[in-house]
């Protein structure tokens, strides 16, 4: 099953790595991970549905004490020093330092992702939120992403670009703006390969988003998709994301794959829908995502948190960026947040 902003999708008729299939017919879910995978999904049945509210016993995540980080404080802090280092000799402008978080799941029978989605609509509710389940195929994904990726109504695609995030609006510094206005550019450039020359527009810029926690500078890029760009030129040529990698792409995953120690998996890539009989899609950055990895010994619950690195970064701070994002989402997990905001004792 899948479920996005109230809809729910059922029945799956079949499943397939080709991105040409989201121009044929009927409503896919998508998952497109960072280091390439792709799969989408289509149903037969979609419907509307809001999010039920949770079912006392449907989740049972990791404490918030059980998590381990694929990049400790002083990697992380390194991290960020070398990639100012790479700033300072030209090769880059910016790249987002990731790290993934690991639990082992304390009752795997009990590790629904559609009851994790239920959870985190109470305790962190987000414009993208979404559940993927397709467990043989190994997909099992819950969303709470406040991040476009790309949006199409027929011709016209969109994306939403997120740089810049604080506690509140009083945190955000310049470099947070030079970081937004950065990626805007990166995804102008991205969409102007696909787009109508003199199409690609930006009708908001550094906008400030309230987001439960936290802060965001969002910022929308548009444009009039091409005669002849379908699904597999539009990813060819916008993914992986332009917020989660850097400027320019190419350097900045370069320098990801050698400072990043796990693969980033669903998170920076793009989940979402596609509906090919309206020509309408909604995929989301794969932000604030938890994902079930039963390929080992034990079952692990993953999320992956990470903060764009620029001249203007101090290390610390990014750090503390990587926490703010993680904190309450995993409280939330934990199944200890309550909606009032408070972590239960």
């Amino acid at each position: 099953m899948a479920r996005f902003g109230g809809l729910v999708a059922s029945g799956l008729r079949d499943v397939t790595s080709d991105p040409a299939a989201l121009g044929s017919s009927g409503f896919w879910a998508v998952c497109a991970g960072f280091e390439g995978s792709f799969l989408c999904a289509r149903f037969d049945t979609v419907r509307t549905a809001e999010v039920p509210a949770p079912v006392p016993g449907a989740w049972h995540g990791p404490a918030t004490g059980d998590w381990t980080s694929s990049l400790d404080r002083a990697a992380y802090t390194a991290g960020v020093r070398g990639i100012r280092a790479y700033i300072a000799a030209g090769e880059v402008y910016q790249a987002n330092l990731c790290r993934v978080l690991s639990a082992p799941l304390p009752d795997p029978a009990r590790a629904d992702v559609d009851a994790l989605t239920a959870l985190l609509a109470r305790g962190n509710p987000a414009p993208y939120a979404g559940t993927i389940r397709l467990p043989a195929y190994g997909v099992e994904i819950a969303t709470a992403s406040p991040e476009l990726f790309l949006r199409r109504h027929g011709r016209t695609i969109e994306s939403g670009p997120i740089k810049g995030t604080g506690r509140t609006e009083a945190d955000l510094l310049e470099k947070d703006h030079a970081e937004n206005v950065m990626i805007v550019d990166l995804v102008r450039n991205d969409l102007g390969r696909i787009c109508a020359t003199g199409s690609v527009s930006v009708p908001d810029l550094c906008a400030v988003e309230k987001h439960p926690g936290l802060v965001h500078l969002v910022s929308t890029v548009r444009g009039r998709l091409a005669d002849d760009a379908g699904w597999p030129e539009i990813l060819a040529a916008a993914f992986p994301p332009g917020s989660v990698t850097g400027a320019p792409k190419s350097s900045a995953l370069r320098i990801i794959r050698e400072l990043e120690t796990a693969p980033r998996g669903p998170y920076c890539g793009g989940i979402g829908w596609v509906d090919a009989d309206r020509a309408t899609a909604s995929l989301a950055v794969g932000i604030r995502t938890f994902w079930t990895d039963r390929t080992g010994p034990a079952p692990l619950l993953r999320f992956g948190t990470g903060a764009g690195i620029t001249w203007g970064s101090d290390p610390e701070r990014e750090w503390a960026e990587t926490e703010l994002k993680a904190s309450r989402l995993l409280a939330v997990a934990s199944g200890t947040y309550e909606a009032t905001g408070r972590t239960a004792p």
